[in-house]
């Protein structure tokens, strides 16, 4: 029997049992406690205790959400974080005692986990997530009028929300644009940022941006997780994204922001590849689908009165990459390498800079190469990507010469082909004496492929088009660069 099969078997049950919180100072520290039962007598069961707390909140604000709003937002954030600790033993069931669901929620919550939030995690540990019953996902029965009163709260109470921009941050190019985008349109709006555990960097962007209250949540993992991890417990992708959409709406009523603002771009929309019969898609809890299931879960069970949508969605990554070169004063500070964070478990300090050698570094050198001068390139890299021989299996991934797109957030299949398109016409206009290896590599064996005219009609439909899949407010459909 494989490790999956007996994990599953020996811990079959997942209790998300309680959630407590509380003021200390001016910050709201918030925990859960999760638990996953064994099945045998010689087993201990495993116990988590995660930690979230936001900080520098509002009292005032407390009052006006309400004892039973807070309690169903700070529930909810508890089932966000599920799937960091489930993943562990994969259980055949999920029980939830901190609160209650009805059949639609679980539904809901079930098609999350099966069809899309966590098919990466499962293509990555080969588990057939397709069979009959493979999870189930069971609530505590609910004091119906309770629920009835809690429902009527949502649909009223529209919590003092009168305007304002939130935009949860990252470190790289995505966040930032909008963040700029939005202060070039919005320059008497209430704007401001939220960060999740933030590093070094995002401080740096703040400065520049001018935003000097940003919302800090510190998110703390329990150490239980990463002691598994080390002990060959199931590890694998899980939608962290999703997590910090949810963090995002509480803070939306908890500072006062009607508007949150995503940054995620129309390419990521396209999936990694097919297991199963089921397109894996590493950017999940970045696409439409899930924008759009989350936007209806929300006006149903959390608030009505939050306008949750991506601010990019009609852009590809070219597109962002072209507005993003139009503010060099985040140059020298964003940081879109996920090698630069991770510590494989606990096992490596992270790197804290672009690794050089990855395929999200790569994608992004190649996408601003026909934007940016290449002095300022390399000098954000330190290097030219274009140079390095190592690199080409990566770029042959990224152009779809390999069946399997990066697990990265990167472009769709196309979009790279064209971004090594526009790098080449940019240093063939250069006059470089001698083009580098990998735009060599592009010019001798990909390119006699393909037409050149269709490769420039397809780059200019690609730098130009905007998608109509998006829920951006109609009064930024004239954004143009």
């Amino acid at each position: 029997m494989k490790k999956k099969e007996i994990l599953r078997k020996k811990y079959p049950k997942f209790v998300y049992e309680k959630y407590l919180y509380k003021i200390s100072k001016n910050n709201l520290e918030i925990f859960f406690n999760f638990k996953i039962l064994s099945s045998d007598n010689y087993s201990k069961n495993i116990c988590f205790n995660p930690k979230i707390v936001i900080k520098n909140i509002n009292k005032k604000r407390l009052k006006i959400i309400g004892d039973k709003a807070l309690d169903n937002f700070i529930f909810h954030i508890g089932l966000m974080e599920i799937p960091s600790y489930w993943k562990t033993v994969c259980s055949q069931e999920i029980k939830i005692k901190a609160g209650y669901l009805n059949k639609a929620q679980i539904k809901w919550w079930q098609d999350f986990f099966l069809n899309g939030g966590m098919s990466q995690f499962f293509y990555e540990n080969k588990i057939n997530f397709t069979k009959t019953n493979f999870l189930k996902i069971q609530s505590k029965k609910s004091d119906q009028n309770e629920k009835k009163m809690l429902l009527a709260e949502i649909n009223k109470n529209n919590f003092c929300l009168s305007s304002g921009y939130l935009i949860p941050m990252g470190e790289g190019k995505d966040s930032i644009t909008t963040l700029e985008l939005l202060k070039k349109f919005l320059p008497t709006e209430k704007l401001n940022c939220l960060v999740v555990n933030p590093t070094k960097q995002h401080f740096k962007i703040f400065k520049i941006a001018g935003i000097k209250h940003p919302i800090i949540i510190k998110r703390k993992i329990d150490p239980v997780l990463i002691k598994l991890n080390q002990r060959g417990f199931l590890n694998g992708h899980t939608p962290i994204t999703a997590l910090i959409s949810n963090l995002a709406v509480f803070c939306s009523v908890l500072f006062g922001y009607k508007n949150i603002a995503m940054s995620c771009e129309k390419s990521s929309n396209q999936g990694n590849v097919l297991y199963l019969g089921k397109i894996i898609n590493h950017q999940y809890s970045k696409s439409f689908e899930f924008e759009k299931n989350f936007r209806n879960y929300i006006k149903k069970y959390l608030t009505k009165n939050v306008n949750y949508f991506s601010f990019l969605r009609q852009f590809s990554d070219i597109q962002i990459a072209e507005m993003f070169s139009y503010f060099p004063q985040y140059f020298s500070v964003f940081l879109s390498c996920n090698e630069a964070r991770k510590t494989y478990s606990g096992t490596k300090k992270p790197l804290e800079k672009w690794c050089g050698n990855c395929s999200k570094c790569l994608f992004i050198f190649t996408i601003l190469y026909p934007f940016i001068k290449n002095k300022e390139l390399i000098k954000i890299f330190k290097e030219n990507l274009f140079e390095k021989k190592t690199l080409l299996p990566i770029m042959r991934q990224l152009i779809s010469e390999k069946k399997t797109k990066p697990f990265e957030c990167v472009g769709t299949k196309k979009e790279s082909l064209i971004a090594f398109y526009l790098s080449w016409k940019s240093a063939k206009k250069q006059s470089l004496s001698n083009l580098p290896f990998l735009l060599t590599y592009f010019e001798k064996n990909i390119l006699p492929k393909y037409s050149e005219i269709k490769l420039k009609q397809d780059a200019e439909k690609i730098l130009r088009c905007k998608s109509k899949q998006n829920f951006v407010p109609e009064k930024f459909n004239k954004i143009c660069f």
